[in-house]
């Protein structure tokens, strides 16, 4: 059984001689593999709590050996309905942080998000050298989300870890058409990409209720969520 932590990780002093003693610190939801961790995964999501499909989520990958970690990315203020920019990557470098003190490389850390969390990861990743990324769902493909987001188009070609993109043909909120853009657009990327578009899926794929009645939902789940474990196991070695 994969062990749950809850913990807090401080968050880098912004200057040199800062007193290490009174950093802010970000609160942590974590699991733990039964054996020594093969790896980290940092868990960015958009809720103020986490919700029990999101935990079990966590826990599945615990299970498969990695060492996962879900910073409460909504710590600072009550009224934040985004975080990006500066709170975004503090709360990032802190969990990470978190995980090499663990023992995980940062080479072997990966990250993965969900809706405007997925949009985050991406963002993410075209800053900080990890080892992997993965989005599910995530909006702002042609227009930033916020002014301290860049639209996902133009993010595309920073990359800097192998990114994986999950999206449903039939979500609103990505139509097809800026999908199609950002597969142009991440192919000039200098690491591996790839983005998936699942016909007869309105949101995200890995979840039942945005799966379409007309459409095989059964299949594009189960694609789904082996393509997440399959983008970390062949990228975070």
């Amino acid at each position: 059984m994969s062990g749950l932590i809850e913990d807090t990780a401080p968050i880098r002093p912004r200057d040199e001689g800062a007193d290490t003693a009174t950093l802010d610190r970000v609160p942590l939801t974590a699991f733990e593999p039964d054996s020594r961790a093969r790896g980290g995964i940092v868990v960015l999501h958009e809720a103020r709590e986490l919700p029990q499909a999101l935990l079990e989520f966590m826990r599945s990958l615990a299970a498969d050996g990695w060492l996962v970690a879900a910073p409460h990315l909504f710590h600072r203020a009550a009224g934040d309905d985004e975080v990006f920019g500066t709170p975004l990557f503090e709360d990032f470098d802190a969990t990470v942080d978190w995980l090499q003190s663990r023992g995980v490389p940062t080479d072997c850390i990966g990250v993965i998000g969900f809706d405007d969390a997925g949009t985050a990861a991406a963002l993410v990743a075209t800053d900080r050298a990890i080892g992997a990324a993965v989005s599910v769902a995530a909006p702002g493909i042609v227009e930033a989300l916020t002014t301290d987001a860049l639209a996902l188009v133009d993010a595309a070609a920073s990359l800097k870890a192998p990114w994986l993109g999950l999206y449903g043909r039939d979500d609103v909120r990505t139509p097809v058409e800026h999908v199609e853009q950002l597969q142009e657009a991440v192919s000039k990327a200098s690491v591996a990409t790839l983005v998936v578009s699942y016909a007869g899926v309105e949101h995200r794929a890995d979840e039942e209720s945005a799966v379409s009645e007309e459409s095989d939902g059964e299949e594009a789940i189960v694609d789904a969520q082996r393509r997440i474990f399959d983008w970390f196991d062949s990228h975070l070695r």
